[in-house]
């Protein structure tokens, strides 16, 4: 659990350096860039370390692409929305990716929801409704900011394609080892945000940054990054995920001590709550998913 816990941590202040990089000016795409180009490099060694069989069938290489294409999609929402509204809140919302995969795998011939797993999504949609703020915004005069609702969509957004990402990895690419398809996946990543930016796909988004704070944030973002995707498939034999997954939920309270003493972003009273509510439906939901 003290390992999952660091590893959700440091995910959590690479969002935080990202965001220092995105207020400099760094692109979108550098960002993903940097970040899959040194985790890819770090997991190239252990997997070279392993030696699995890396030959793919072709059956299970379309959907590796297919899960590649989709991580880098969600690497791309996730980061739009960390650009545009509190960290800590663009992690909650892509954090509730259980409650679409539960209905994904519901919908595509799966087990329906018990009874106690929709009464835990009911509670994570209450407590996402107070940490959007949505009584004020809706009460107030003013309409919501055009960037939080394009931020709010994004992780949305992020939230959707992850859960796409994860169906596909349970229930087509399951008998492939988790090194071999990471590695892959970031690889497919890496390549494609390549792709994207030499079409300009995204406007600016390999643009550099226009002082120090962002090189030392891009490389911060990467460091972090690669330390947290490596270190879990290192340790992972040792970590009973079955058991422990769900402590990785503390990415967003990490995120939301580290916005506040690195970005000065700050919740009301009711957010936190709602926060807390959020948090506690997801744990809740993925101990009962396990069991």
């Amino acid at each position: 659990m003290a390992i999952l816990l660091c590893v959700g941590s440091l995910f959590a202040a690479n969002h935080v350096a990202a965001r220092l990089a995105f207020d400099d000016q760094a692109g979108l795409l550098l960002a993903i860039v940097c970040r899959s180009g040194l985790t890819l490099l770090a997991l190239a060694g252990f997997v070279l370390w392993r030696q699995p069989r890396l030959r793919l069938s072709p059956g299970v290489l379309k959907w590796q692409i297919v899960l590649g294409l989709l991580i880098a999609l969600q690497s791309l929402c996730l980061y739009s929305a960390v650009a545009r509204i509190p960290v800590a809140l663009a992690l909650l919302i892509g954090n509730t990716f259980p409650i679409l995969l539960a209905l994904l795998t519901w919908a595509l011939g799966g087990l329906p929801p018990t009874r106690r797993a929709c009464l835990l999504m009911g509670l994570i949609l209450c407590g996402l409704i107070l940490v959007l703020d949505l009584p004020a915004w809706l009460s107030a005069s003013a309409s919501m900011p055009t960037d939080w609702k394009a931020g709010i969509g994004f992780a949305f957004m992020a939230a959707c394609v992850f859960s796409c990402g994860l169906w596909i990895t349970e229930h087509r690419l399951s008998a492939l080892p988790g090194a071999v398809r990471s590695l892959y996946t970031i690889l497919i990543v890496f390549c494609g945000m390549l792709v994207a930016g030499a079409a300009g796909v995204v406007s600016g988004g390999m643009d550099m940054p226009a002082g120090s704070q962002g090189w030392v944030a891009l490389a911060a973002l990467s460091v972090l990054y690669a330390t947290a995707f490596t270190g879990l498939f290192v340790f992972v034999p040792r970590l009973d995920m079955a058991r422990n997954a769900p402590v990785m939920n503390i990415e967003p309270v990490a995120s939301l001590l580290f916005g506040w003493l690195m970005l000065d972003q700050v919740f009301s009273g009711l957010q936190l709550l709602g926060g807390a509510v959020v948090l506690s439906g997801i744990v809740l939901l993925a101990y009962s998913r396990r069991r």
